[in-house]
């Protein structure tokens, strides 16, 4: 049966408003039945060119690039429409192969790509840099790069996801109109990889030229602020943004949450967050990564057991934020309860899930489940590898360097941290055979991985390889080899080479400083010790947590409170918010060592992020002052908050019980220790003998000492011999005083 010239008309009029019905809301099944209306009333052959452009968008709209190519292929006559709309659908695909061969043949068949073209193939995430490059110059070639923003955006898009920032740069800088959205990707472009200064010089061209901004411009030069020192910028862009009434857009608002805690200001983040009209899932995230960073990573915790009560379920980012501040306090029982949780909703094997998990049983000392979870991880990446080789490169170097070698059997390249946490474990052999991998794989003039690398031979007392390294090393400053070779003088034990070599340099800097007061400390030359330390100062530069540290060791060493109280001060005077947790740990050991029980519970209520070092030492320093109840009820209060004793702890809490006499709770805890994964080890069994001894229990010590895993070493005898010594003294006296009476 044939059509007139008019039938075929009145049924293509239909067929377009049938197909427009259905671009409104697509479905395959509904397309593939107007494909297949389509070829019955006339053939592929007669089929006028905007119906299969029609249909052609259709499937291209609902990703059935496949069918849309068949179409395109039966087209007897194409025009720019038609290959414009099947580069968009290969594009969108990621087949930059075949996105790219229709736009050769486009340009073969005469038709001049317009902005649409390039914004097609521009589209693919799968476009290289080659392909990039050459739409660039033909960009140039038919004019469209001068015509407008809207290429040069797109060509600054896809330079910035290929990492080719000097690229991008000099684009940016060539183009000759720019749109608000060009201005704001090139600021996210540097934001996004730390050039805050560069960010900044845009910001304030746009404002000078009066542009009219939007949540993307804060957006872009937001996402450059990185640390504390950039607060003051924060700041700056936060009233900028009230000023122009964007505070209040949600992404801002989330923004400069996120924002304010990398700077450590989370009272701000905090109040941003409560002052928020509404709140996305995001926005929970970022407070809660803001505070878990913060001075009381607790409140993260508590953020995130309040979520479901305003409404919001937790996602990735969540569940990633809360292990962070489980293992920043340490609280192991909150962080498997995370897992459990996990488990139960089998997202464990999530890789951003996994090795947040992994970072968290590492950070936390539980090798064991960071390797459960590791093997538990589908498809793992490098940063689960370095998480777990850094966490044994610490307990288990044989295991470390197992790992290591898996991981290159396997197929995964190292990274310049993976292979200088794989040194730090290794003796001569594996260091040699490591070091020609490193030279293998072209990491030999790293910097990080050569310092690492002349350490470890250092470290091995191979100082002829690691002086020779030095030697062969181009492009360090003259500070940092110096630095170096002192550290090894220094650990070798030739502490004089090494401050006689720091000595000669004309700008000595913190580290140098450093290697110097700390090998006087190991050489027992106190006195140049604080000569040191008073130079550093008079010298303009700053001490930082290690100086501080070494010269507090030194205080402690000396009980010399006086000395330990006027670091406190310059610390206190140069910012004491900045001091880490083991600077505050060393300071409560200092106080308790010289007596000052006072400091010791004020700093201890001062430090932002306790750890179980820190709880140890406040009880450690109590119990040796006979504050034997004090520490008991501080070591229940830990166990409360999540924080799990080692077996430093129970050492700390065992003394503090014997010096207060606590029998009852200390073999309380004695007996509970394998219930928080402890073994009891000779110190342990000699603090509970010394105990029991001490407090005239002496059939008890005697059972206990019999009922060791292990044969008593002379210590645990001479404890419990003491112990029978001390009773019979005090029954000798009592037997005097009745005898007198």
């Amino acid at each position: 049966m044939s059509l007139s010239c008019r039938d075929l008309v009145n049924h293509n009029d239909r067929l377009v408003s049938l197909l427009n019905v259905c671009r409104k809301a697509p479905s395959f099944a509904r397309t593939k039945a107007l494909h297949a209306l389509s070829i019955t009333l006339c053939s592929a052959l007669q089929q006028p060119v905007f119906i299969s452009n029609n249909i052609i968008c259709l499937y291209e709209k609902l990703g059935e690039v496949s069918f849309a190519g068949k179409v395109f292929d039966q087209m007897p006559e194409r025009n720019k429409v038609s290959f414009n709309t099947i580069i968009r659908g290969y594009s969108r695909c990621g087949d930059a192969e075949k996105s790219w061969d229709v736009f050769s043949d486009m340009r073969y068949f005469g038709y001049l790509p317009n902005q649409s073209t390039v914004s097609g193939l521009l589209s693919c995430p799968s476009l290289d840099v080659y392909a990039g490059t050459q739409l660039h110059g033909l960009s140039f070639k038919y004019g469209l790069f001068m015509a407008d923003a809207f290429v040069g955006t797109g060509l600054l898009c896809l330079y910035g996801r290929l990492e080719l920032l000097e690229m991008a740069k000099q684009l940016f800088e060539d183009m000759p109109f720019k749109s608000l959205q060009t201005w704001n990707h090139m600021m996210s472009l540097f934001g996004h990889r730390g050039f805050l200064k560069e960010c900044m010089f845009l910001f304030r061209e746009l404002v000078r030229m009066r542009a009219c901004l939007s949540d993307c411009s804060f957006l872009g030069v937001l996402s450059g602020v990185s640390c504390e020192n950039d607060l003051e910028i924060s700041k700056q862009l936060h009233c900028s943004a009230m000023k122009r009434g964007l505070a209040c857009e949600i992404s801002v608002v989330n923004s400069l949450i996120s924002r304010y805690g990398k700077c450590g200001n989370t009272h701000m983040a905090e109040r941003i967050f409560e002052e928020a009209g509404s709140w996305d899932v995001v926005s929970w995230n970022s407070i809660i990564g803001a505070t878990a960073k913060g001075e009381n990573p607790l409140k993260a915790l508590k953020l995130f057991v309040s979520m479901p009560e305003h409404g919001f379920s937790p996602n990735q980012g969540t569940y990633v934020s809360v292990l962070s501040a489980s293992s920043h306090m340490q609280i192991f029982s909150f962080g498997r309860q995370i897992h459990g949780t996990l488990i139960k909703n089998g997202c464990e094997t999530d890789i951003l899930l996994g090795n947040a998990l992994i970072d968290f049983y590492v950070k936390c000392g539980s090798l064991e489940d960071a390797r459960f979870c590791f093997d538990s991880v589908r498809d793992k990446n490098i940063v689960c590898w370095n998480t777990l080789l850094w966490g044994y490169a610490n307990k288990d170097g044989s295991i470390c360097l197992s790992l290591f070698l898996q991981m290159l059997q396997m197929g995964f390249r190292p990274t310049e941290y993976t292979l200088s946490t794989a040194l730090k474990p290794c003796c001569v052999i594996e260091l040699q055979q490591l070091h020609s991998v490193i030279v293998r794989m072209g990491y030999e003039d790293n910097v990080y991985v050569l310092n690492t690398l002349m350490r470890s031979y250092a470290k091995n007392q191979l100082m002829n390889d690691a002086l020779l390294l030095l030697d062969c090393s181009s492009g360090l400053s003259s500070v940092i080899p110096l630095n170096i070779v002192a550290g090894m003088y220094s650990r070798i034990g030739q502490y004089h080479e090494s401050v006689k070599l720091i000595l000669t340099l004309e700008q000595p800097d913190t580290v140098s400083w450093n290697i110097a007061i700390a090998a006087c400390s190991r050489s027992d030359n106190y006195r140049e010790v604080i000569e040191l330390f008073k130079h550093m100062l008079q010298s303009n530069i700053l001490p930082d947590n290690y100086t501080y540290v070494s010269i507090l060791s030194l205080s402690s060493k000396l009980c010399d409170l006086t000395l330990g109280s006027s670091i406190h001060s310059v610390i206190i005077k140069t910012d004491f918010s900045r001091a880490d947790t083991f600077v505050c740990n060393v300071l409560i050991d200092m106080y308790g060592k010289c007596g000052s029980i006072r400091s010791v519970i004020k700093v201890f209520e001062e430090t932002r992020e306790k750890n179980i070092i820190t709880w140890t030492t406040l009880i450690s320093s109590l119990g040796i002052h006979g504050y034997g109840h004090e520490a008991f009820k501080m070591f229940k209060e830990s166990l409360s908050l999540g924080f799990k004793p080692d077996r430093v702890s129970f050492i700390s809490i065992l003394t503090a019980c014997r010096h207060g006499g606590m029998v009852k709770e200390g073999m309380d805890l004695f007996q509970k220790m394998k219930r928080y994964g402890v073994e009891p080890e000779m110190d342990h069994y000699r603090c509970a003998v010394d105990l029991l001894a001490r407090n005239g229990y002496l059939k008890e010590a005697e059972h206990l000492i019999h009922g060791m895993p292990f044969p008593a070493d002379a210590p645990v005898w001479r404890t419990f011999l003491d112990g029978c010594n001390r009773f019979a003294e005090e029954q000798k006296s009592t037997l005097n005083v009745v005898s007198f009476q």
